[in-house]
């Protein structure tokens, strides 16, 4: 059996961890080959030696049965391989066609020509069903589309090897469908695929065969079509994974959140983003808000936390009016947030993961005295929570945050805010870019938060962590609430219904 791409016995060693330990991963000419572990699996840095941005300390690549050395990204172009990484690699004042042709810009007497270039990236959208506007801002466009504009950047410097990192993890479901679609696409016209994830429904969906990764070392490559989702958690995590979320009933406690005709238009246009909602949230209860990504989900998180000042209405904690309080306030008031976007409002990148972990309560007596900060405490805090939470990186609590896995960063934060002890959780896809190990312990965070007496209100896109964690749910569509049901009372087909504005449910006619 001839190979386009062998990874054999590679070893990659950094400060403190073996990332990877003898891994061996071998391609076939038009298959798409997924790569499945835990965060901090080793996966991405695999991914990343193939690409030339690491040098492995022991093993070998080949290409087409020849061995091969990729010093940098310009070798790996040269033998054909493209990266589509998990955090894009875009920049955002530039436009579509600049961001694709940088590096490999048509030039004349010095001078940019950009027309040749426009015409191929009209085309190659078209072939691959894209549909990218090469003059559109980066900074103007979706997550969707600006994973694109990566896919188009590889097709314009005719990729052949074509490896995708956690591409779905920043994905609304809708983008997810489309872009298996275009995989698929691609795998038809000749290409080859590693597909880095750890959805097993999207490995069971496109992939043909998979190789899994435990803590660094290989554990076994599989044809898909002959193993179980049951199967693959298992050899990724290696114990079995509870794929039910088991929450007794509780009596209800006091109303923790009330938000009352709650609005907010944008100052430019005046257009209603948020338009007059209300709810409340007890205490025992998750209510989740469900609906298509861009119906004002961010927005009403934003005016929730104090990150954005609404038009309209006032939002009440323990029956207080906190609708002018500063963000501060809200956390001392007892307000806690695990965000939508980790990178900008979650962490602060180069920190220390101890640093991180006390970005909330660096002014606690226990942390700090007198302007001085209590380092012992500090690192015993952050130990505390990494054991706890199964944080993984290099050097524990002295890591650079920048340097961790996804995954890992994204845990930092849940073990941050679920240790506030809270008496309300604003959960914003909590689950973006974990394994099923730690979606599994993540749901039962937020399930021993409501059995504590707290009120958690979970924002997601995941229509199957909307139906088993939650025990009331709120639709939103186009910035009104236009369904208050219990998951028990409705089907999935319904909740799409209601989601994309075909249904409203009673209360809540126009």
């Amino acid at each position: 059996m001839e190979y386009v791409i062998e990874m054999l016995n590679i070893t990659k060693e950094f400060p403190g961890i073996i990332a990877n330990d003898d891994v061996t991963l071998q391609l076939k000419k038009g298959e798409i080959h997924a790569l499945l572990g835990e965060n901090g699996a080793g996966k991405s840095t695999l991914m990343s030696i193939l690409f030339g941005l690491y040098q492995p300390n022991k093993g070998c690549i080949k290409i087409n049965g020849e061995e091969v050395k990729i010093n940098n990204p310009l070798d790996a172009n040269d033998h054909a391989i493209g990266m589509v990484h998990q955090h894009f690699k875009l920049v955002h004042n530039f436009t579509v066609l600049e961001n694709i042709v940088l590096g490999i810009e048509p030039t004349k007497n010095g001078k940019l020509f950009l027309n040749e270039a426009r015409e191929r990236v009209l085309e190659l959208s078209k072939q691959y069903h894209l549909n990218v506007n090469p003059d559109a801002l980066i900074s103007d466009i979706t997550v969707g589309m600006q994973q694109r504009v990566e896919i188009l950047k590889m097709l314009y410097r005719n990729n052949n090897i074509l490896i995708f990192d956690e591409p779905t993890a920043v994905l609304t479901p809708q983008e997810i469908i489309e872009l298996l679609k275009i995989m698929k696409n691609l795998i038809s016209e000749g290409k080859s695929i590693i597909f880095i994830t750890h959805k097993l429904n999207e490995i069971k969906e496109v992939a043909n065969r998979c190789t899994i990764l435990r803590k660094g070392k290989y554990i076994d490559t599989v044809n898909v079509d002959e193993v179980s989702k049951e199967d693959l958690s298992r050899m990724m995590v290696g114990r079995d994974v509870n794929f039910e979320v088991e929450k007794s009933e509780i009596p209800l406690g006091d109303v923790i959140l009330e938000v009352k005709n709650l609005s907010y238009a944008l100052h430019e246009t005046h257009k209603k983003v948020l338009d007059n909602i209300s709810f409340d949230i007890h205490a025992g209860e998750i209510v989740c808000v469900a609906g298509i990504d861009g119906n004002g989900q961010s927005e009403l998180v934003y005016a929730l936390t104090g990150m954005l000042e609404h038009t309209d209405g006032k939002v009440f904690m323990h029956g207080e009016d906190i609708s002018k309080h500063s963000v501060r306030k809200r956390i001392e008031g007892g307000m806690a947030h695990i965000p939508e976007d980790r990178h900008k409002h979650g962490l602060v990148l180069d920190y220390s993961l101890e640093e991180n972990i006390i970005l909330k309560n660096y002014f606690h007596k226990e942390i700090s005295s007198k302007g001085f900060l209590k380092f012992k405490n500090i690192r015993e805090r952050a130990n505390q929570l990494i054991e706890k939470f199964d944080i993984r990186s290099g050097q524990g609590a002295i890591s650079n945050t920048r340097g961790m896995s996804g995954g890992n960063q994204q845990k930092v934060i849940i073990a941050r805010e679920v240790s506030q002890e809270s008496d309300l959780l604003i959960a914003v896809q909590p689950i973006r870019g974990l394994d099923v190990g730690a979606i599994e312990f993540v749901h039962k965070q937020l399930v021993a938060q409501r059995n504590n007496n707290s009120a958690v209100l979970l924002i997601s896109l995941e229509l199957e962590e909307v139906m088993s964690v939650s025990d009331r749910i709120l639709v939103i569509y186009e910035g009104e609430i236009v369904a208050n049901v219990r998951p028990e009372d409705i089907t999935v087909e319904e909740l799409g219904l209601y989601m994309s504005g075909s249904k409203r449910g009673v209360g809540y006619e126009k």
